[in-house]
């Protein structure tokens, strides 16, 4: 067979037929044989019998192919080299694409042909060219090239391989093609590198880039670029340029300037009437209402003429009018104690614009025509400047003067005009001084009964006095022993007082009311006594002696006082530390339901009936003591459809499980106040009972702090802690315990407002098992419990301010566990022995000192709800005062012996120190910054935790502080203050 013949026609033939393509995507190409369009001079050896070139014009151009096809001969050793190629000094990785063909071996006689279908290539590098020198033991193997398909007679298939030459460090380098008995023919030889383009990302340009060479540690290059122009960034951009010649992962984004906005990668100046003030990538902003139209890149509009922004306004805002003045400026002396007025008004008609209206208080005292200032000595509640309300109160005014008003409207660019916005009232302060009540007598008395009178000093209208009488027993005098005083009002000037102890000492005082409600003098304090109870005792008594009558007397009045005294426990609040004088009207006082022998009547007496029909389950929300919560919605005909919570009464439950459920809407069914949680009504008389409340939408307290870490001001921290003790004190002036105040107890809704929930006192505590601590008398919650409660079972509102103080704390932790990983016996070992939780990070300093005395071991010395609630009120309208921040030990708070873990021994990694700070979302960013081990954390700074997008300052404080706190550096806290 005339093989020289066969090869030489079938691959001509099939070359006229071949079409080429140069990729022109990411490469450099560095040798093409097709587009090279000249004979390649590429060396053969041996010079005969091996490699042969073969050559064809197609559309004009000449192509060159080299080809071999000695399958009739044995060992073969065939070699074509390239000419020298020069490298890119940085491109250690090229590629070598082959076309090619491979003929079939089964196409040829097998009796006397020895083939082969694959042929290897080699490389060899140089720093320069050799010519014609060849030897075979200067180029190494690269690959074995196979075809994918192979060509018959009459079926020609191109073939295309792509290979990477790797680990190339010289000037240059030769390819070579080792033929060892194939049939094959080379018509398209492309050896290039890849790089990554030139490109402009996020507003960032990039050069163009060589790949780097794979392997484990030269994955990817990184790349410095430049922003673009108006464009800025605070850190230099840099991009990673792949192997394959990708760009990924940009790190830094370039900003358009100030008055410039991003236009397809470009940053453009503001048309007019537009402006942006910020380096950023927002759009511009057309110019906001009350301004000129700005020029061509500005960066805000100015004001129109009479209008203004306030210093702290931002550019972006809209200019501001003054306010106009107030309207129905009024003073009222009715209902208003001695020397006391009301002034109130109007806001004004027109605010300019905003929201911040504030009103200051002018006063000057008239004689004749003679005006001048009231001076230091009038007082003003709340105050006389910077009033947000519509209304003031000024005491302190004399008699028989006429005072002139002036109210001013202020708002946030007042200060900005010369103009202001006043409205003016005089009035002439005349009252009626209350009577003095001259004497107090005693008219008749009894063993239970007291009857007594008084005068006046004078009556110019009698029918227009009332008075006020107050008595107690002498042993129980308000002022000496906190307790309460019984006090009425009457319309004469005599009573008759019933159901009086016998042989008992009482204290008077009576007071004169004037029609404005004003009092007058007190009376001068007078004791009665009650005479000793007579009777039928006193006639047994008296046969057997005068002696032992006396002694039996005796006894009967101490049984008696001691009885009296014990009913008075069980009527009174437990723990009422004293009540109101002012507090005319007995309030309220809750019933506990389960006095009641059917406990289903209290449930009918207190809550509301509903029908299933009205009521819509749509998801479960949790999972109650008794069975599921569900948030649904109620429809009752008449009535506003309300999204509502519903728990149910999982079945299977016994009839006392159904008591124990529903009493908890016989005690809430008696509470309506704004920061109580509502009930809406219950489900009793079918199947499956329900009890519905109005829905929360923001969930439990602690919950919603620990989502929302440092997110809120203290402010909003205190106003949340406002409400709580505005149904605290509600609840106390209910004589209702709670037991188990506590943040997870609260719940809040949309508006974020506080309200005391959870009134189940039966029910299981907590969850976890280590959270409550078991006495005789049930589980107590050991961690928000006063010490008396815990030791002695001994509830009261007392004790409800010591869990208070807890809740405080845990508000002002953002959620964190009170007194952290310690067991119930530490805390309860550190509490007796006078540890309290140290302030949490940036708690205002007034704020912690209240907490202070909600924990005092005298619960007789803690404040009052009343008290606190007052004092929470006054922080509000004083913002300046939480401006104080309690010192902050972050080695106590966050408890991190050194760098170790919880067991003493070290963190073993970065992830699991965050976990115990319980900051872990953040373990990516630290990962991503290269930051993998507890060395590295302790060289961070503030600045540094910033960079790697750590950015609520609640966040950035807690890793700071936790990170001085490894340090144990106290001394150092200037170094991560935010």
């Amino acid at each position: 067979m005339d093989y020289r013949r066969i090869k030489r026609l079938l691959f001509v033939n099939l070359f006229m037929n071949c079409v080429f393509i140069s990729l022109q995507s990411k490469e450099e190409v560095l040798l093409d044989m097709v587009a090279s369009g000249g004979e390649l001079g590429w060396l053969t050896w041996p010079d005969q019998d091996g490699w042969e070139i073969g050559q064809q014009a197609v559309n004009g151009t000449l192509l060159y192919n080299y080809f071999v096809c000695n399958v009739e001969a044995r060992e073969q050793d065939n070699w074509l080299r390239t000419t020298f190629i020069q490298r890119h000094p940085t491109a250690t990785r090229v590629f070598v694409e082959i076309r090619f063909l491979v003929r079939d071996c089964n196409s040829f006689n097998a009796d006397s042909v020895t083939c082969k279908e694959t042929f290897n290539l080699y490389v060899s590098e140089a720093d320069a060219d050799i010519g014609t020198s060849f030897r075979k033991g200067q180029f190494r193997k690269v690959a074995t090239i196979a075809p994918d398909e192979i060509s018959g007679v009459g079926d020609m298939r191109i073939n295309t391989e792509t290979r990477p030459v790797e680990n190339l460090s010289r000037k240059g380098f030769y390819l070579a093609f080792h033929d060892i008995g194939a049939c094959v023919a080379i018509y398209s030889v492309r050896v290039y590198y890849k790089t990554c383009p030139a490109t402009v990302k996020s507003l960032a340009a990039f050069p163009q880039t060589v790949a780097v060479a794979g392997g484990a540690n030269q994955a990817l290059r990184e790349v410095a670029g430049a922003c673009v122009e108006n464009a800025e960034s605070e850190s230099q951009p840099r991009i990673y340029c792949t192997v394959d010649g990708e760009w990924v992962v940009p790190v830094g984004q370039c900003q358009c300037s100030q008055g410039y906005e991003a236009v397809d990668e470009t940053c453009q100046e503001c048309k007019p009437g537009f402006f942006k003030a910020s380096v950023s990538n927002e759009v511009c902003e057309p110019c906001p209402k009350n301004t000129h139209p700005s020029s061509p890149g500005a960066l805000s509009c100015p004001c129109l003429e009479g209008f203004y922004r306030a210093p702290e306004d931002p550019v972006t805002a809209g200019c501001s009018g003054l306010p106009s003045p107030p309207k129905t400026l009024a003073a009222t002396t009715a209902q208003m104690a001695i020397g006391k007025l009301e002034l109130s008004w109007s806001p004004p008609g027109d605010t300019g614009g905003r929201s911040d209206i504030t009103y200051s208080v002018v006063c000057e005292r008239c004689e004749g025509s003679v005006c001048q200032p009231c001076g230091e000595k009038v007082r003003y509640e709340p105050s006389n400047t910077d009033i947000k309300e519509t209304s003031v109160i000024v005491s302190e005014l004399e008699p028989h003067l006429n005072y002139t008003f002036t109210v001013e409207a202020r708002s946030g660019v007042s200060q900005l005009s010369s103009r202001r916005a006043t409205s003016t009232i005089s009035t002439a302060l005349h009252y009626t001084d209350p009577p003095s009540v001259t004497g107090m007598r005693l008219v008749d008395r009894s063993a239970k009964s007291l009857t007594l009178s008084w005068s006046v000093s004078r009556r110019a209208n009698p029918s227009t006095i009332r008075y006020k009488l107050m008595y107690c027993e002498k042993d129980k005098d308000e002022a000496k022993t906190g307790k309460t005083y019984t006090v009425l009002v009457l319309e004469k000037d005599s009573v008759q007082i019933h159901d009086l102890s016998p042989s008992t000492v009482y204290l008077f005082q009576v007071q004169a009311l004037n029609p404005e409600g004003n009092v007058g003098s007190n009376s001068v304090e007078e004791e009665f006594s009650t005479l000793p109870e007579v009777g039928n005792t006193a006639v047994i008594l008296g046969a057997v002696g005068g002696g032992g009558a006396i002694l039996f007397i005796v006894l009967v009045v101490l049984v008696l006082r001691k009885r009296r005294k014990n009913s008075h426990t069980r009527q009174g609040p437990e723990d009422a530390y004293f009540s109101s004088p002012e507090q005319l009207k007995p309030l309220k006082t809750y019933v506990d339901p389960h006095t009641y022998e059917d406990p289903n009547t209290a449930v009918l007496k207190f809550a509301s009936e509903i029908h299933p029909s009205h009521i819509t389950k749509q998801k479960v929300i949790g999972a109650g003591e008794f069975g599921e919560v569900y948030r649904g919605i109620l429809k009752i005909p008449g009535r506003k459809e309300a999204a509502v919570a519903i728990k149910t009464l999982k079945p299977g439950y016994i009839e006392k499980q159904r008591q124990d459920f529903l009493s908890e809407a016989s005690i809430m069914g008696q509470f309506s106040h704004q920061n109580i949680i509502r009930l809406e009504g219950v489900v009793t008389k079918f199947k499956h009972a329900m009890i519905i409340t109005e829905y929360m939408e923001n969930g439990a307290l602690d919950k919603y702090l620990r989502d929302h870490d440092g997110e809120m001001s203290s402010f909003q921290l205190v106003g949340m802690l406002r409400g709580i003790a505005a149904g605290m004190k509600y609840l106390s002036d209910m004589s209702y315990v709670h037991r188990d105040l506590a943040a997870r107890n609260i719940l809040v809704n949309s508006n974020l407002e506080c309200k005391v929930s959870d009134f189940g006192l039966s029910r299981v505590l907590e969850d976890d098992p280590e959270g409550t601590y078991t006495t005789s008398g049930g589980k107590i919650p050991i961690r928000w419990t006063a010490p008396e409660a815990i030791a002695y079972r001994k509830f009261t509102s007392a004790s409800d301010v010591w869990s208070f103080g807890i809740v405080m704390w845990e508000v002002m932790a953002f959620g964190e566990r009170p007194y952290w990983d310690m067991s119930n016996h530490e805390v309860m070992k550190a509490i007796n022995e006078a540890f309290r939780l140290p302030a949490p990070m940036d708690c205002p300093s007034a704020v912690y000192q209240l907490m202070l005395q909600c924990w005092l071991q005298d619960r007789s010395k803690r404040p009052r709800f009343q008290d606190i609630l007052s004092l929470l009120d006054k922080l509000l309208k004083s913002p300046d005062s939480l401006k104080t921040i309690a010192d902050f030990d972050p080695r106590v708070s966050i408890r991190l012996p050194s760098t170790s873990g919880s067991d003493g021994s070290p963190f073993r990694s970065v992830s699991e120190w965050l976990e115990s700070i319980k900051m872990s979302q953040y373990s990516e960013n630290f990962n991503m910054a290269g930051i993998v081990s507890m060395e590295q954390v302790l060289q961070m700074k503030s600045e540094d935790i910033r960079n790697i997008g750590v950015r609520l300052p609640g966040h950035l404080k807690r890793i700071a502080y936790s990170i001085l706190g490894l340090k144990d550096q106290t001394s150092t806290l200037s170094v991560f203050a935010v």
